[in-house]
């Protein structure tokens, strides 16, 4: 076998490997990348559910509100109401632990725009709205992993393919006390 002819055959195995790569970077879609798994995390507060009901719990109010110019529409009232009952939760900040939340929520079309200022590893009490929203708080990490990529006879040929999993960036647990306070 000539020099050449094994170059050329290594740079079509390099080009089918490129190849196999941009297919897999194609493959990533957002629904996709939403089906990914979550990796696992414990919980930060370890509160045990004598001192759960001991808590009474912080009832959160907006910190700050902007009027909306937006007329709100009726047929949505329903849905509306049942987000803006107010739930019992525990917020984590799992990317800067211990930091409170401050974000803006406008769960609907014609309602005032709400800055809310969230204690975490506490029991409060806030909107249905605030809690999912904090839930809903996460990304997706993609990176590389060295998987095999073709089988030839005895040869395995092993490449770079996209691996991707969910990290929840904030979280709202439920807390069970003995009002209703399911939000999920």
């Amino acid at each position: 076998m000539t020099q050449k002819s094994k170059l050329s055959k290594d740079l079509e195995k390099a080009a089918k490997a490129a190849d196999a790569f941009e297919e897999s970077v194609k493959e990533m879609t957002f629904d996709r990348a939403n089906e990914a798994a979550a990796k696992e995390t414990t919980p930060q507060t370890q509160m045990s559910q004598a001192e759960i009901k001991k808590s009474k719990g912080v009832y959160l109010k907006p910190k700050r509100t902007i009027s909306s110019r937006e007329k709100f529409n009726s047929s949505f009232e329903k849905e509306y109401n049942y987000k803006k009952e107010y739930v019992s939760f525990i917020a984590e900040n799992k990317e800067i632990i211990g930091e409170t939340l401050d974000f803006w929520t406008k769960p609907f079309a014609g309602v005032p725009a709400e800055e809310w200022e969230v204690p975490v590893n506490k029991v409060v009490w806030a909107p249905r709205y605030v809690a999912e929203q904090i839930k809903g708080c996460k990304y997706h990490k993609f990176s590389m992993e060295d998987k095999p990529t073709t089988v030839e006879g005895d040869m395995t040929y092993y490449g770079s393919m996209v691996v991707d999993n969910t990290v929840q960036r904030l979280d709202a647990q439920p807390v069970n006390t003995e009002r209703t306070s399911v939000f999920t």
